[in-house]
């Protein structure tokens, strides 16, 4: 992999991250427009680079989780259904999943389908949830829906945010959950993934990794700013329409 190709998958990982639009789902298909091939650690750079998208996180966040500490326990109580799932499902996440298109294009075609109704089937409560306020049946509800985004395309920002929507929560609290919640996700994730791999990658190939970590936390920062001064007066019908476009231009054109 070059350093190009390096610092266009870490633009769409930082792009996407936070869209319910799947990250992973992006990159394995951008993977196999570029050329790249589908190796063990084009696999963990997939994963470890994310670590710069939910460092861009912390640093918007930090202040809120110092004035207000309680909601460190709902982000605990999501974060245990998908760590169950991701420790289970390991191995058949990374030989089968990760790199398959067919699994992406589906996951991304149905899930854009689901996006299109989601602001007409889940009505928002006039008394919106926050996140401090969140019981831990509320948090594992979304917990259990973020976990099906192991599968690539699903989105997990999008499976959160619905979650988020579906327990009371409104669009904006959702989304800044699906943030939050991506902070103890994604560390985790790339945590397994070294010990699974002992951390044995050539000095280039942590180069590579390094740069796609600084490339994702500065493109991160600018679509989370952005992202939730969208959602604040917007829909998520656009995303939809957006995620079954890729899905059918890929099938048809590349796939």
């Amino acid at each position: 992999m070059s350093l190009i190709q390096t610092i266009i998958l870490a633009i769409i990982e930082g792009v996407t991250e936070f869209l319910p639009i799947s990250s992973t789902g992006h990159m394995i298909l951008a993977s196999k427009i570029l050329g790249i091939s589908s190796t063990e650690f084009t696999k963990s750079f997939e994963i470890i680079i994310q670590l710069g998208a939910i460092g861009a996180v912390f640093f918007l966040y930090i202040k809120k989780f110092i004035e207000n500490p309680k909601i460190i326990k709902p982000l605990l109580f999501s974060f245990i259904p998908t760590a169950i799932v991701g420790l289970i499902l390991y191995k058949i996440i990374k030989q089968f999943l990760l790199g398959n298109p067919y699994v992406t294009v589906g996951a991304l075609f149905f899930g854009g389908i689901v996006l299109l109704f989601v602001d007409k089937v889940i009505k928002p409560k006039a008394e919106k949830k926050e996140i401090a306020t969140l019981s831990p049946t509320n948090a594992v509800i979304i917990g259990l829906c973020q976990s099906l985004s192991v599968v690539p395309g699903v989105s997990r920002a999008a499976a959160t945010i619905i979650g988020g929507m579906s327990v009371g929560m409104g669009k904006v609290e959702a989304v800044e959950y699906s943030f939050l919640l991506a902070l103890p996700t994604m560390a985790a994730a790339t945590a397994l993934d070294l010990v699974k791999t002992g951390f044995s990658f050539a000095f280039s190939e942590w180069m590579l990794i390094l740069v796609g970590m600084a490339v994702s936390f500065i493109t991160a920062l600018v679509t989370i700013r952005n992202f939730l001064s969208y959602i604040k007066h917007s829909s998520f019908f656009g995303f939809g329409i957006y995620r079954i476009l890729i899905a059918v231009s890929y099938f048809f054109l590349v796939g």
